[in-house]
């Protein structure tokens, strides 16, 4: 693990593969600019969605670093990167961090939020992205259907007293409870990543912890900083998928909630180079799906080599 200044803020990153191995040597020699493509394979950023940080997307890592240059960051306030404070916007953070590790040209992957970010990022620099692969992606500023959010909040109300809830989110609790994070994590890793007709056991033990390690580091984390404020694009980017002139890969999870669902069959119909596949998964099929999931990516990096 390394750290890396980006948009103001220190972000914690892994950087592997033949190409990025050159680029780390130039960086130490003193040298700016794009480290070579490894036979042709386009460098590769991964961005985690919100349930998640970096660990997940250890399998698709190991296996890009055999063919080229591989970069998996944690985004600001999350994992191991520094808190978020202020005013920001992710995609700026991505944007600084292919500056930062002198990475002319990417393909970005994203999942779930990370996928809206690096939706962002491209409409933002076309020029410095060759592709886009956006896994279980969201959307930002996205107007979620009223029967998600009730049924989020029911299970939520469920899980941890509304009352309670509120301190959180509004950052007035004097003590966050250990047992009302392990509640709101479990109450996402069931809803989102074993999906709204599945439960925890269906799935296997190791997939389920590391969902669980995640998203309870990512909400004790969340509720005890001071509160933040994102900044996104504007016009939103639903309005401008069909600008987005790169290839793109769409992979939907076939458990995952189906608002979410809905948002790859927009993407697929407006990106103009899009095409999709479906994985017998929830919102994550990078750690459910791992080998699919790889095969997939890697099959799509290299031809676009």
């Amino acid at each position: 693990m390394s750290f890396v200044m980006s948009n103001g803020a220190r972000l914690a990153y892994d950087e592997a593969g033949q190409a990025g191995q050159a680029g780390q040597a130039g960086r130490e020699a003193g040298q700016t600019g794009q480290a070579g493509e490894a036979d042709g394979f386009p460098t590769v950023v991964l961005t985690h969605g919100g349930l998640g940080d970096r660990r997940m997307w250890d399998h698709q890592f190991r296996a890009l670093a055999r063919r080229g240059r591989v970069v998996r960051y944690d985004m600001r306030g999350l994992g191991e990167s520094e808190d978020a404070e202020g005013e920001f916007s992710r995609s700026e953070d991505l944007l600084g961090l292919l500056d930062a590790l002198d990475i002319e040209q990417a393909v970005l992957v994203g999942n779930s939020i990370g996928g809206a970010y690096s939706i962002e990022a491209a409409l933002s620099a076309p020029e410095r992205v060759r592709g886009l692969v956006l896994i279980c992606s969201g959307l930002t500023e996205y107007d979620w259907p009223e029967e998600m959010t009730a049924e989020i909040g029911h299970l939520v109300e469920e899980a941890v007293p509304a009352e309670r809830m509120a301190r959180y989110w509004q950052r007035t609790a004097e003590y966050v409870d250990p047992a009302d994070v392990r509640a709101i994590a479990e109450v996402n890793v069931r809803y989102m990543v074993a999906g709204p007709k599945r439960g925890l056991d269906d799935l296997v033990p190791e997939v389920r912890e590391l969902a669980l390690e995640m998203c309870q580091g990512n909400f004790q984390r969340e509720w005890s900083v001071p509160r933040y404020q994102e900044r996104f694009q504007q016009p939103p980017i639903i309005d401008r998928l069909r600008e987005l002139a790169m290839p793109t890969l769409i992979v939907n999870g076939r458990y995952d909630p189906s608002p979410i669902q809905e948002i790859a069959d927009l993407l697929a119909v407006r990106i103009p180079r899009a095409r999709r596949i479906d994985l017998d998964a929830g919102h994550l099929p990078s750690i459910e799906r791992p080998e699919e999931t790889t095969d997939a990516l890697l099959e799509f990096v290299a031809g676009i080599s």
